[in-house]
Formats: C-alpha cells, structure tokens, sequence
C-alpha cells in the first residue's frame, strides 16, 4: 500500500482520528485534493440529505480537482456525482457493520444507563428488532442482568430468541405488554410505534431510538442516531482506519 495517497474530505472528529490512525499505519494522507491522491475519504455515511457531504463541503467541487478514476472511500455511496467511480463502501463490508453496531450497542447502554433512577440488574427492557445491533444489545443487557424481551418478527427468531434466554414479544402485538418496561430501544428503521401505542408505555420510560429512520413516534423520544462517531470518535476512527487497511490489503494481496 505504498503508492496509496488518501485526501480526507471531512473535518469530523470521528474522521479527525481515523485519520491519525492511518498515519500511524504510515498511510499517506494529504491535507489537501492533488492530482496524485489515489483515494478520497469521506465520512461513514457520507452525506446529508441535500447531498453536501457531511461535515466537509460540494462533493463536485473536489472531484475536480482530484484523478478522474479516484476511489471513493465513505458510505452509503449513491451520489449521482459518483457514477462510474470505484467505490469502498464500509456500510456494505460485513466486518466493519457488525463492530459498528457493537459500538453503538455501548453507547447505546450508556445514554439509558445515565438516565434510569434504577440499575440495570432486574430493569425490564424491551429491544425493538433483531438485526446486528439489537443481537449486540441484548447480549450486553443479559450480561449485566437486565430482564431483556426483544420483539422479532420472524417465528424462527422468537423461537430462537426464548433458546437463548431472552424473552421474546411480537412486535405486531406489542400494547399489552409495553407498560412494563423502563427502558425501549428501537433498531428497525422503519415505523414501528404509533403515537397512540406509545400512549400504553409507562410515563417514565425512557424510550432511544437507534434507527436511522425513526420507528418510534412522539416527543418524548431520544433521537441517538450515528452514536459511534458522536459518542466515542476515537474508537470510530479508528474502526474506520482499520477496516480500509484490511480492504486495501485485501485488494493488493488480490491483484
């Protein structure tokens, strides 16, 4: 990876430390777009809803000045500006998406953890899906001795959710049992609780929603997407400096 010359289009903290890691790695990374960069490096994910790219500046804008075949390194790399370019998106890689939401599982226990008047041991909590991240934060929950009911919507996931200790709830059937719960997670990015089926929640439970889209409805709710480079930029950096060493040699070994 000795010709490899990345420029990072992005100034968040999460990127400010994957950054140092590459170079740590001796990964070259210049400070600014040059006709020798072999990699541009944008944030996971890498945009805003009106394209800009996030915490940088116009996508365009660079690509101009940088080799017309540059390979893109970010995430979620549907940009129409990016077509016909080679692209790395980390939020495709398996091993990079399951430590990611390891990651967010953590931050995820600290925010309900900082705010329960209770301990975790005993606290009835209820995770909404069954994906990487409510997988990562049930196991967390278990080990700390939370009471964890996870709402699946696959048979074949309840079944197994009740093999490994869990208790489990379908989520198309969820009003009759939400009062007992002092904590909710959401991970489906997808509508999930009306407002009127949160009205059967108790009033002092302490719903985060984790999803990129939001799945619970209603004020009361404690938005915590892209917690990783929020909460904890150094150990998100430094995810994402790992997984582009692990691709790029993957590649070279490949070639």
């Amino acid at each position: 990876m000795n010709d490899t010359i990345l420029y990072c289009a992005s100034n968040t903290t999460a990127m400010a430390f994957a950054v140092d890691a590459l170079h740590r790695q001796n990964i070259s990374v210049v400070s600014a777009p040059a006709p020798d960069v072999t990699h541009l490096l944008l944030p996971i994910p890498s945009f805003e809803a009106d394209g800009r790219i996030r915490g940088g500046g116009i996508l365009e804008h660079i690509l101009a000045k940088l080799p017309e075949h540059v390979c893109i390194i970010g995430g979620h790399l549907d940009h129409p500006a990016l077509k016909g370019y080679p692209k790395i998106d980390l939020l495709q890689d398996p091993e990079y998406l399951a430590k990611n939401a390891a990651i967010t599982a953590d931050c995820a226990l600290r925010i309900a953890a900082n705010r329960l008047p209770v301990a975790l041991r005993g606290c009835p909590i209820l995770i909404l899906g069954w994906g990487r991240i409510g997988k990562c934060l049930a196991n967390l929950l278990q080990a700390l001795g939370a009471e964890v009911t996870v709402a699946a919507r696959k048979l074949s996931d309840r079944a197994m959710l009740k093999a490994l200790g869990f208790h489990s709830a379908d989520p198309s059937n969820l009003e009759p049992v939400l009062r007992r719960f002092r904590v909710l997670f959401n991970t489906v990015p997808s509508p999930i609780l009306s407002e009127a089926q949160v009205f059967h929640c108790r009033p002092d439970c302490i719903k985060i929603e984790l999803a990129s889209i939001r799945g619970i409805a209603g004020s009361q709710v404690i938005v915590a997407g892209g917690l990783p480079g929020k909460t904890v930029p150094e150990t998100s950096g430094t995810l994402i400096a790992d997984s582009i060493i692990r691709i790029l040699a993957k590649k070279e070994a490949t070639s």
